[in-house]
């Protein structure tokens, strides 16, 4: 069909698509340990209790708590998206020489779910289409032609019959890299969109009045978001940034055992793996000034499920973040009084259980599981979507 994207996308950018066979890029439902290295520096204990050195357990207090009708824990966030490999397309460098490169394509969706009246209902829902394809299908350098280029895509008689829109064209680097494929670079750059797309939301709820010392919002994975430049040159934007996440706490399923230390700062992941059940570990404080500038985050750890019934050690234990805002916390830490009562919420999230529907289970919140299944269920079809090149 002469209106399918890559053709409209090589004759605007000047290369020669292949129609090479397409595939999708995701292994994001299957459970993992990321034993990656990581640049943190730790720092300090992150909470005001000083003296808390062991574990600490919350089996009472969840109890307690789980017969009350108040919660905290009233939004839950989750940004999801699905990548796809949809072709090679090829480009003349100097002297003539072609050079075939991946064109990476995605879904990116992000929606926010809130707990009323004990009821799950969709709050706010956002989801994009995207490409990512070589910056040297720019070999001139022009100002504006990823976006001019994703008008001229749009203009297509079938997406517009479809109601469909691309956002944006995001461009890889395709100088040389020694470490990471073409794909996994397109992969990241619509990573690095996702999570845009999600800092965006949790402003529009701060913007709105609907983030406060009651309410709070859950998101799904890590808080690690990295300032623009435009944050830190502007050091009331920067603290904006960091005040939309005065209440909101990151959980994450898959996180790096290696960085947790002990109290003389030496690495001791067998420390998170002994986590008795319904207990948390203490509050560590880190930094990373390369990528988040000044910004510190409080860290724990909390065991949600019973060794003995699953499958690894770090099975059924989440990573809790939370960004430090205030002078006060900064300096003092968080009220460890405050890290009980929420690390006792977070244990009250994990029943009912969602094993059989997914496989990372053991680490899952419930309200987590039925807002990304919320998001996965608002996306087009992988066949209907990889029809479109």
């Amino acid at each position: 069909m002469p209106d399918k994207i890559m053709s409209i996308l090589a004759e605007a950018t000047g290369g020669k698509s292949y129609k090479a066979h397409k595939y999708g890029l995701d292994h994001a439902d299957r459970p993992f340990i990321d034993y990656g290295e990581d640049s943190i520096v730790w720092k300090k204990t992150a909470e005001t209790n000083k003296s808390n050195r062991k574990y600490v357990p919350l089996e009472t207090l969840s109890k307690k708590l789980s017969a009350r009708e108040e919660q905290l824990l009233t939004y839950f966030l989750d940004g999801s998206r699905r990548v796809f490999k949809v072709d090679d397309i090829a480009y003349t460098k100097s002297g003539g020489r072609s050079v075939i490169y991946p064109v990476v394509a995605g879904q990116i969706g992000v929606g926010c779910c809130k707990r009323e009246n004990k009821r799950m209902i969709p709050e706010k829902f956002k989801r994009e289409f995207v490409l990512s394809i070589p910056d040297i299908a720019n070999a001139d350098g022009k100002a504006g032609f990823f976006p001019a280029t994703a008008r001229k895509l749009n203009e297509s008689p079938e997406l517009k019959r479809l109601g469909i829109e691309f956002a944006t064209i995001i461009p890889y680097r395709t100088a040389k890299n020694a470490e990471k494929k073409f794909e996994d670079l397109g992969t990241a750059c619509i990573q690095d969109r996702m999570s845009q797309r999600e800092k965006e939301l949790v402003a529009e709820l701060v913007r709105e009045g609907k983030l406060n010392q009651d309410n709070y919002l859950v998101k799904d994975g890590s808080l690690e978001y990295r300032p623009t430049k435009e944050d830190k040159a502007d050091k009331r934007k920067y603290q904006i940034f960091k005040n939309n996440y005065n209440w909101v706490l990151g959980v994450s399923k898959n996180f790096n055992p290696e960085v947790c230390v002990d109290i003389s700062g030496k690495p001791n992941p067998g420390f998170i793996a002994d986590l008795p059940l319904y207990h948390r570990t203490p509050v560590a404080c880190f930094k990373n000034p390369d990528w988040f500038g000044d910004t510190e985050f409080a860290v724990w750890y909390i065991r949600i499920r019973d060794k003995k019934r699953t499958r690894t050690p770090f099975d059924g234990i989440i990573k809790v973040e939370k960004i430090l805002v205030t002078q006060e916390e900064i300096e003092d830490g968080i009220d460890s009084a405050l890290v009980d009562q929420l690390s006792a919420y977070l244990i009250n999230e994990r029943n009912p259980v969602c094993y059989g529907s997914d496989l990372r289970w053991a680490n899952h919140l419930y309200p987590i599981y039925l807002t990304e299944a919320y998001v996965k269920s608002r996306y087009l079809s992988a066949e209907s979507f990889l029809h479109l090149f």
